[in-house]
């Protein structure tokens, strides 16, 4: 998600974290996270080698909800 400042939005209660452009820009990495996700889960372990990770992150990646968009708190090395 480059390029996005990620902020606690005062009306998000369930702690949806927001992206600075507003809700449109964070409804629009949130699609890209869904379609993304879709085609890690989709991935050979051939291709996941080369991407440097295991069938079990990649699956772990992908059963994320599409609002998680906070990198830093799943995978410090990304």
């Amino acid at each position: 998600m480059s390029g996005f400042v990620l902020t606690r939005s005062r009306s998000a209660s369930c702690g949806v974290r927001v992206a600075k452009g507003g809700w449109l820009a964070w409804l629009a990495a949130a699609m890209r996270a869904i379609e993304t996700r879709r085609h890690l889960a989709q991935m050979d372990d051939r291709m996941l080698k080369d991407i440097g990770i295991s069938r079990t992150e990649a699956l772990e990646e992908a059963r994320r909800a599409p609002w998680d968009l906070d990198q830093a708190t799943h995978r410090a090395r990304w």
